[in-house]
């Protein structure tokens, strides 16, 4: 019996020693959490300096005009895409799927621009095919726009007649104006003068203050600068294109520009429609804790997170919800993406489709991966572009719609 009180004391005293230890431990799983999500924030809002080659090369056959990569979800897209190769310093065009299977797909090489190929070991996809307007064909302008971080440069490509109707093309995150050229000949088919700009921290134009990202809720800015820039060339009538993050970008424009009155309709490619399911997206996909994507926005979205992010003002992540905001929009309004998208969840067009179906035409791709559409289904991307633009009403020279056209 005189064992009793000492059994209880030991295990009055291990009790209180795992209370501790798994105090500790949330301490800890909380400091890690935190931790994790300062990180997240503070990529989410960096221009990355370069790009990670992600893709093995297993085989280059340049007589058979043939090179057998990895399997990846990218990789085995049927279409034409670029390959960025050895960290960049190699660039080549890759056509069709010849076979597929085993962990390795082998498609064909149209072309080789600059690098040695066969040396590869690793690279890159990328949607965006062309490199320079000079691929194209026609007669372009490398023109600057000012705007209130400085001259912004910008690929002015004529309509092939005369024409006061414009689109303006945004890329998006971590890319350059160079995504955007796949658009250039449907608009130009159209009658449309394309402006491919670039925009603060792109790496392209000038930096910010910080050198951060807003994720649309500054950059707007600039492509309202190249709206008046369009203006001053003869514009009358402008379309915004956006591709991911341009999409936000696109949207804050259209409903925060003082030139609403010449804005004839809206096209987005994989866009950001609402960051806050993307980021949660994102947290999914690197397998953290739902918590650590919802602080990444609390430390984003606060004045004191610029102390971590390096960020000049926080983000209004409620300006940038247009599933939210859907009732404000007012333009006709062509969303394109794709079920697979991987990077930016297709929920957020599905559900301002559903939302505003009397201005938005959604367009889904199965299997078309992120901004990768035009390079799955061409004629499919084009077809939907050219037909909704044959669509649009017109506008009068003062900008306000032309009813006999509606």
């Amino acid at each position: 019996m005189s064992g009793i009180p000492a059994v209880r004391g030991a295990s009055a005293r291990a009790v209180a020693m795992a209370g501790i230890v798994t105090g500790a431990a949330l301490v800890l799983a909380g400091a890690a959490g935190t931790v994790l999500a300062a990180v997240m924030a503070r990529t989410i809002v960096t221009p990355p300096r370069e790009r990670a080659d992600d893709t093995v090369v297993f085989d280059v056959d340049l007589a058979a005009a043939t090179i057998t990569l990895a399997a990846t979800a990218d990789s085995v897209l049927y279409g034409d895409y670029s390959f960025f190769f050895s960290a960049g310093t190699g660039h080549a065009r890759l056509g069709g799927v010849i076979t597929s299977g085993h962990g390795a797909v082998t498609r064909r090489i149209l072309a080789v621009d600059y690098g040695d190929l066969k040396a590869a070991k690793k690279g890159r996809l990328s949607g965006w095919l062309y490199l320079s307007p000079q691929d194209l064909g026609w007669p372009f302008e490398n023109v600057m726009i000012h705007t209130g971080a400085g001259p912004a440069p910008a690929w002015l490509i004529p309509a092939a007649e005369p024409s006061d109707q414009w689109v303006i093309q945004v890329h998006g995150r971590a890319v350059t104006r160079t995504e955007a050229l796949r658009a250039v000949p449907v608009f130009r088919d159209a009658g449309y003068t394309s402006l491919l700009i670039s925009y603060r921290n792109d790496g392209e134009a000038p930096t910010s203050g910080d050198g951060r990202y807003a994720l649309g809720d500054t950059e707007w800015q600039d492509v309202d600068s190249a709206i008046e820039y369009a203006v001053s060339r003869g514009a009358r009538g402008i379309t915004l294109m956006g591709w991911s993050m341009g999409g936000a970008i696109v949207l804050q424009t259209a409903t925060r520009t003082r030139h609403r009155h010449l804005l004839r309709g809206i096209v987005l490619d994989s866009p950001v429609i609402d960051w806050a399911d993307v980021v949660a997206f994102q947290g999914v996909a690197l397998r953290l804790p739902s918590v650590v994507a919802a602080t990444a926005m609390q430390v984003m979205g606060r004045r004191w997170g610029g102390l971590i992010t390096g960020q000049a003002i926080p983000i209004d992540f409620r300006r940038l919800d247009f599933v939210a905001r859907a009732d404000e929009l007012q333009l006709p309004l062509l969303l394109l993406h794709s079920d697979d998208d991987g990077f930016v969840p297709v929920t957020g067009s599905r559900a301002l489709a559903a939302r505003r179906p009397d201005i938005v035409t959604f367009v889904p791709f199965d299997v078309a991966r992120h901004t990768k559409l035009w390079n799955l289904d061409r004629e499919r991307w084009n077809g939907a572009i050219g037909t909704w633009l044959a669509e649009l009403p017109a506008r009068q020279p003062d900008g306000k719609p032309d009813s006999s056209s509606v």
